[in-house]
């Protein structure tokens, strides 16, 4: 029996991020997280109908890698049986050192045999891992690019005796709606995350694990310092926006 809670649901995650998207659209309409919230709605979409395109290619590229190996093997088995059957016909006339090239031929072409089934049947699991890897490096990218949205949005612009430089950022937010925007920036971090754990749910790749538990961390990280920036607004101090010079 499945059990619901021991995998992600691609369709709740995906209408997670939707539902995410419409509450920074509804409250920061004029603010460009909201296309970040929308670059994200498409990636997770995108995560679900490329993961099963990507199981119909392997199982196709498997099927293929099987088809020729099985070339492979058949051609070596036979290259072997005539080598032997031409040296047992010619037994006779040779001596015992005469069958060392033999010997050695059939030990090289088993050894290629070996290596090119190798090689072969390795194909279908490298073709997937690369297909994953593209993807878990756009969410990484998108992570980025999240903390960029957030890395000028400073409490400390809304003290009261801050000193606004002609380079200061112009915030434009209240100490409420920073606090909101940071939120909104922490939830889409972590969906992020979610949706690099969703192009590993059926992989066990090394690789491809060790790259997902990179973009936890990465997004892990950057949702701490954001979050040390909400803690700062508790503070009474912070009361108003504060704007550049003009």
């Amino acid at each position: 029996m499945t059990r619901r809670y021991e995998r992600l649901d691609p369709a709740a995650v995906h209408s997670t991020v939707e539902r995410l998207h419409a509450r920074i659209a509804a409250r920061f309409p004029d603010r460009n997280l909201r296309h970040v919230a929308a670059e994200l709605v498409g990636l997770v979409s995108e995560v679900g109908e490329q993961e099963a395109r990507t199981r119909r290619q392997e199982h196709a590229a498997r099927v293929a890698s099987l088809v020729a190996a099985v070339l492979v093997v058949g051609a070596t088995v036979f290259a072997l049986v005539m080598a032997v059957r031409d040296a047992v016909a010619a037994a006779t006339s040779l001596r015992a050192f005469e069958w060392l090239p033999v010997l050695e031929s059939a030990i090289n072409d088993t050894v290629f045999a070996g290596i090119a089934v190798w090689f072969l049947l390795a194909v279908p699991a490298r073709l997937q891992r690369a297909a994953t890897l593209r993807r878990l490096h756009r969410l990484r990218s998108l992570a980025h690019v999240i903390d960029m949205h957030q890395l000028t949005k400073d409490p400390e612009r809304l003290r009261p005796g801050f000193r606004a430089t002609s380079q200061s950022v112009d915030i434009g937010l209240d100490a409420d709606d920073l606090a909101a925007y940071l939120d909104y920036c922490t939830e889409l971090l972590s969906l992020v995350a979610k949706a690099a754990a969703l192009c590993a749910e059926e992989s066990t790749d090394a690789v491809v694990l060790d790259t997902v538990s990179t973009v936890e961390n990465v997004t892990g990280g950057m949702s701490t310092k954001i979050w040390q920036k909400i803690a700062t607004l508790d503070l009474p101090a912070v009361s108003r926006p504060v704007t550049s010079p003009r």
